[in-house]
C-alpha cells in the first residue's frame, strides 16, 4: 500500500455486551475478567476494597468495577450500560455491561447494537429463563455474529456437567427458532474465577477453551462486509488554500466493502458515474480503503456530492425506496404514532417520515408475533413501515449492520425514540 500499509482489518479489537438476568453475575465476570488479566490499577484496586469494605462485604466485590453509578452500588444492580477498556497481548477489548432488567432493554440495545459478541449469562441453579430468551433474541435480531453463552455460578451446583450439559440443550432449542450464528458454551464461576481467565480445576470434564481464551480467539475480522463497498460522506473537503487550491475530498467512513483508487463508482442519490482518483489518509496516499477506516475519497469528476451522499460500486448498488420495512426497538416513554411525522436518519443521511403501520409487535419472552394489540411503547419492538420525503439507499440489515440500520427521532424533542433494523 504504497510502501505503507495504513490500511487495516482491525482483527486486535473486539467490542462485546454483556447479558442477563438480575444477579446472573455479568458485572461480577467482568470485574472477574479485569481482576484476573490484570487489567486493574493498584488505585482501582484500593477503591474497589474501599467500597467492598463501606457496603460490609468481607472479600472484594468485583462488580462494583462495572457498577459506576450510585444507585447500582446501593442496589448491587447494573442500571446503565458501563464501558470498560482493557487489552491484552492479544487483542484490545471494549466491554459494554448491560442491564438485566426488563425496563432497560433498550439500554441493552445500544450496547448491543455495535457488538462483534453477545455474551449472555445464565444462573446455573435457574437455566434458560425468559430473561434468557428476550436476550437471546435482541441478540439475533441486532445480527450479533457470535454468541457465548457462559453458565455461571457453577459452584453452587457442585461444578456439575449434567446440569450444564441440560442447560446447553434448553438454550440450543431456543436457538433453533433464532437466526443466531456463531454459539459457544462454557460453564463458569465469575465469584470464584473458574473458566474466566484460568482454566478451572473443579471442571475437568470441560476441556475448551476459558472465557478469555473464546474472547481472544474469535475471528472478528471475518465480520465486516468486504462484499458490498458503502461509503456514507460525512463532509465535503475544500480547503482553497494555494497548496491545495483545486482539493476536493469526501471524507467519512467505509461502511463496508473495499474501495481502490481507479474503481469505477456511483454517488447517490445524483446517480453519476465516475472513478475513485485517490484515496487520502493522515496526509498519505492509499491504494485501497476498507472497513472500518475513516478516509478521504477524491474523485476524478466534479459531480455533486453532499454530505448524505453515498458513494457505492458502479456494478454493486444498494437499494433504493420511499417505503420501508423494518423492525424497531422503541426507546422512549411516549408510545409510537401511527401516522406521526419524525425525523429519519441513515447514516450521515437526514429525512423526514411518517410511521404509516405496525404489522405487529413481538412477544420476545415466546417469541410471538403480537397482531390485536399494536400500541407500541417503551422498550417494545415491533414490525412498521415508514415512508420517507426522498428515497433512502440501504441493504437489509442482515447483509449489512451499517446502511441497514436507521434511528427515528421526535420532531418536537429531538430526542432519539426508535432504532431502526431494515428488512
Amino acid at each position: 500500500m504504497s510502501g505503507k500499509d495504513h490500511g487495516y482489518l482491525d482483527m486486535e479489537l473486539l467490542r462485546f455486551t454483556t447479558a442477563g438476568s438480575v444477579d446472573d453475575g455479568k458485572s461480577t465476570l467482568i470485574g472477574r475478567l479485569l481482576y484476573d488479566s490484570k487489567a486493574i490499577f493498584e488505585d482501582q484496586m484500593e477503591a474497589l476494597e474501599q467500597a467492598s469494605i463501606s457496603r460490609g462485604g468481607e472479600e472484594v466485590n468485583l462488580a462494583l468495577l462495572t457498577d459506576g453509578l450510585r444507585a447500582e452500588r446501593e442496589q448491587g444492580i447494573t442500571i446503565d450500560v458501563a464501558y470498560r477498556y482493557f487489552a491484552t497481548p492479544k487483542r484490545k477489548f471494549i466491554i459494554a455491561d448491560t442491564p438485566g432488567h426488563i425496563q432497560y432493554t433498550r439500554n441493552m440495545v445500544t450496547g448491543a447494537s455495535t457488538a462483534n459478541a453477545a455474551v449472555i449469562l445464565i444462573d446455573a441453579r435457574n437455566g434458560v429463563i425468559e430473561q434468557t430468551r428476550r436476550h437471546a433474541y435482541i441478540a439475533a435480531l441486532l445480527n450479533i455474529p457470535h454468541i457465548l453463552v457462559c453458565v455461571n455460578k457453577m459452584d453452587l451446583v457442585d461444578f456439575s456437567e449434567d446440569v450444564f450439559n441440560r442447560i446447553k440443550l434448553d438454550f440450543q432449542d431456543v436457538a433453533s427458532r433464532l437466526d443466531a450464528q456463531d454459539i459457544h458454551f462454557l460453564p463458569i464461576s465469575a465469584k470464584l474465577g473458574d473458566n474466566v481467565v484460568d482454566a478451572s480445576q473443579n471442571m475437568p470434564w470441560y476441556t475448551g477453551d476459558t472465557f478469555l481464551g473464546l474472547l481472544e480467539a474469535l475471528p472478528v475480522g471475518q465480520d465486516w462486509n468486504l462484499n458490498d463497498p458503502r461509503f456514507p460522506v460525512q463532509y465535503v473537503i475544500r480547503p482553497i488554500t494555494d497548496q491545495h487550491h483545486d482539493y476536493r475530498g469526501y471524507a467519512g467512513r467505509v461502511a463496508s466493502g473495499v474501495f481502490r483508487v481507479g474503481q469505477e463508482v456511483v454517488a447517490l442519490p445524483g446517480g453519476l458515474k465516475t472513478t475513485i482518483e485517490a484515496i487520502d489518509f493522515a496526509g498519505e496516499s492509499l491504494d485501497y480503503a476498507f472497513p472500518p477506516q475513516s478516509v478521504t475519497i477524491r474523485l476524478k469528476d466534479e459531480i455533486d456530492v453532499s454530505r448524505g451522499s453515498m458513494i457505492v460500486d458502479a456494478k454493486n448498488q444498494p437499494q433504493q425506496s420511499q417505503e420501508i420495512d423494518l423492525m424497531v426497538c422503541w426507546l422512549n416513554e411516549k408510545p409510537l404514532v401511527v401516522r406521526g411525522k419524525y425525523q429519519i436518519k441513515h447514516n450521515s443521511n437526514e429525512m423526514r417520515g411518517i410511521i404509516t403501520e405496525v404489522k405487529y409487535k413481538v412477544n420476545i419472552n415466546t417469541i410471538e408475533e403480537i397482531h390485536d394489540d399494536l400500541t407500541v411503547g417503551l422498550n417494545q419492538i415491533a414490525r412498521i413501515t415508514i415512508k420517507t420525503t426522498k428515497p433512502l439507499f440501504f441493504d437489509p440489515y442482515k447483509k449489512n449492520r451499517d446502511t441497514g440500520s436507521l434511528i427515528i427521532i421526535d420532531e418536537g424533542t429531538n430526542n432519539v425514540v426508535g432504532a431502526g433494523m431494515i428488512l
